[in-house]
């Protein structure tokens, strides 16, 4: 590969990114820096989280933000006390790090989580994501703080203007898919049409109530389809101990089923091929600003169930070409089932579907999307 021009050095700042982690930001955040590996640049990611003894991203390095003093799982108001408490000496380790990599740019993934809020002078320009919108006491400051500020949707766009921030200036660099479609598990025509007719339907979601997964599960009390559920821990939480409490409630929704199985969450490097051998993916979210669990079964070409909220409809698609088959919210998690039952019924729909999913997905791909990014921050 030619390299780039000019080469950037890139800091993406996370408290709570891990390797495997569940949360869409921790796995967005490594395919970007990923993509930028690829691409010939120099990616660098600051997080406090515990880190496993074990290789990490290929050609992107590690740091810890070690004076950040906080324990994992956390919830909002641990972390901003926390930061609130240590500013000084956090800024001061953040920008000897930035130094010590000779960043040209450090992106803040959140106005919290990422550190966006963070009053600090440092030797580069700052980017702010807006994954999702979050607090003012957190978005007000670390707008004020940002040179550049990127979303990954018009739909986090729209909701910001409707909230009434000046988004003039924001700009769209889309979520990356980790692992590039094109070289991904396509399973062959008569695999998937094999998976149509008896395959399991999957969820693959972190422990979050506004993922929906225990509503589905209670929908799904009498379902004959296999329908498997992988649910993992994320290092935040509403409160200490939610994500346990809903683990529970959902392992005993799907024991008292007829078909449901609720399994531990999912290594990154798993997550296509878990993804390719489902029938179709159900996606319950209430809530979805991206919606990366759905581009990743796009990827490889496992047609999507999801409610048409968010940013799902223009990920998704709505007409010819689309990827999947989207549910009014209000028709709740019977809706999706049935709209995964009649899909699973129609072999042409079923094949159609399936091959427009993967084409969907191409937009995706971490280079294409590294590319988007330094053009952006440019």
């Amino acid at each position: 590969m030619t390299p780039p021009t000019t080469r950037r050095s890139v800091a993406f700042v996370l408290a709570s990114w891990r390797p495997d982690a569940p949360a869409g930001m921790e796995r967005a955040t490594a395919a970007l820096a990923t993509g930028l590996t690829q691409a010939g640049h120099h990616a660098v990611i600051v997080t406090a989280a515990p880190q496993p003894h074990q290789p990490g991203l290929p050609g992107v390095q590690v740091e810890a933000l070690t004076c950040l003093r906080v324990t994992f799982p956390c919830d909002d108001l641990t972390l901003r006390e926390a930061i609130t408490r240590d500013e000084h000496v956090i800024a001061g380790q953040l920008a000897r790090i930035l130094t010590r990599h000779r960043a040209d740019t450090v992106v803040f993934v959140d106005a919290l989580w990422g550190l966006g809020r963070l009053h600090a002078e440092l030797p580069a320009r700052r980017v702010l994501a807006v994954h999702v919108l979050g607090h003012d006491a957190d978005l007000r400051p670390a707008l004020a703080r940002a040179d550049v500020v990127i979303a990954p949707s018009p739909f986090v766009l729209a909701q910001a203007a409707e909230a009434g921030w000046n988004i003039t200036d924001w700009r769209i660099v889309p979520n990356a898919l980790l692992y590039d479609p094109e070289t991904g598990p396509q399973p062959p025509h008569a695999v998937r049409e094999e998976l149509r007719r008896a395959g399991p339907v999957r969820v693959l979601a972190r422990l979050g109530p506004e993922k929906g997964v225990a509503e589905l599960l209670a929908a799904a009390h009498d379902w004959d389809r296999p329908l498997e559920v992988a649910l993992a821990k994320a290092d935040f939480e509403a409160e200490h101990g939610a994500q346990q409490t809903l683990l529970r409630r959902c392992q005993q929704l799907a024991e008292a089923s007829k078909s449901a199985r609720v399994r531990d969450g999912l290594p990154w490097r798993a997550v296509p091929g878990w993804l390719a051998g489902a029938a179709v993916v159900i996606v319950p979210s209430l809530a979805e600003t991206f919606g990366l669990v759905a581009a990743e079964a796009l990827g490889v070409g496992t047609p999507v169930v999801a409610y048409r909220l968010g940013h799902l409809p223009a990920l998704i698609g709505e007409s010819d070409g689309a990827g999947g088959v989207l549910v009014e919210p209000e028709e709740g998690p019977a809706g999706l089932l049935r709209a995964a039952e009649a899909l699973l019924a129609d072999s042409l729909r079923y094949g159609a579907i399936s091959r427009a999913a993967y084409y969907r997905s191409r937009d995706f791909r971490p280079l294409r999307v590294a590319e988007c990014f330094v053009e952006a921050v440019s």
